[in-house]
């Protein structure tokens, strides 16, 4: 009867979310940073054999092993650069808890009066600092929870929210099929940027992920930000896995999102959305990057490292 409560809660609290958001500070928790879930895009609510999967769906944490930690890099244009931490840990009788952290930082910029003058330079970041927590609800069933506190900062102004994610998965192992839903980033602004009320990025996804059964490549699919009224369905995100060997994987993504914001114009997108990445698994590391292709902007190198401790 507790679980049957618990999840109608959920599906209430997630229903009720449904007006699109417009751009904000806090824009950056959108922002793929783990070269694997980069390529792979919104499916990855549906992984369960990464921590990074606790930036995407808290539920997906429940079925990771051992005490995993990931480090990821990413160097974005000019001085801009972005770096994402994620752990995880089971305790006996509770449950599993992961932590994860996110930092952009947008280098150094003058600091100059009305004149023009001089006057030495200031910098600018944003961070998030998550908590997330995860059960299992029935067989093959879990469900998660994260509590985020978000910082964006400019010099010595800033602005911060509190946050939390809402997520389930059900795993079908027999199948090699998981499906995952979630609500990310429900929450409000505490402090602002002067008199600057802003709204968090709400996002409501659904995904799946399949491995086929005489084959090593598994599919992932996800529908994003199933809130916006106007373009709801419209955002999608395809991403594929396939294992060379034993030490070698070959990923490809493609994001309609991010094919749009990165197209100029009436000018051709290119490959604006899609993104590849190889994983190495070398002993107990595996070590990953991803290129995502921006069209004729560029694109972006991400690079991480995965292990247990």
């Amino acid at each position: 009867m507790l679980k049957t409560r618990f999840l109608l809660l959920f599906i209430f609290i997630a229903g009720t979310l449904v007006k699109g958001q417009t751009t904000t500070a806090y824009d950056f928790m959108n922002l793929d940073v783990n070269p694997r879930a980069a390529v792979i895009g919104g499916g990855f609510i549906a992984n369960y054999d990464d921590p990074n999967v606790i930036f995407y769906n808290p539920a997906g944490i429940s079925s990771l092993e051992n005490r995993p930690i990931s480090f990821s890099f990413l160097n974005h244009i000019e001085e801009i650069k972005t770096v994402s931490l994620a752990y995880s840990q089971e305790f006996e009788g509770i449950g599993r808890f992961a932590v994860g952290v996110q930092y952009i930082g947008y280098g150094d910029f003058v600091r100059a009066d009305n004149f023009g003058n001089k006057l030495g330079s200031f910098s600018a970041g944003d961070l998030a600092f998550t908590l997330g927590y995860s059960n299992q609800l029935d067989e093959n069933f879990y469900y998660g929870v994260n509590v985020k506190f978000i910082n964006s900062s400019i010099d010595d102004v800033s602005s911060s929210a509190i946050a939390a994610d809402l997520g389930l998965q059900y795993l079908i192992p027999d199948k090699k099929l998981s499906f995952g839903f979630s609500v990310q980033n429900i929450g409000a602004q505490i402090t602002k940027y002067f008199d600057t009320e802003e709204d968090l990025p709400l996002d409501i996804r659904v995904g799946a992920s399949k491995e086929l059964a005489h084959l090593p490549l598994r599919f992932y699919v996800s529908l994003n930000r199933l809130n916006d009224e106007d373009d709801r369905f419209k955002s999608f995100s395809l991403g594929s896995e396939f294992k060379l060997s034993k030490v070698l994987r070959l990923r490809l993504g493609y994001d309609s999102d991010k094919r749009e914001d990165w197209k100029l114009g009436s000018a051709s997108a290119g490959l604006a959305g899609f993104s590849i990445g190889l994983g190495v698994v070398v002993k107990k590391y595996n070590v990953d990057y991803a290129y995502s292709s921006m069209g004729e902007i560029g694109g972006w190198h991400r690079i991480g490292i995965t292990t247990d401790i």
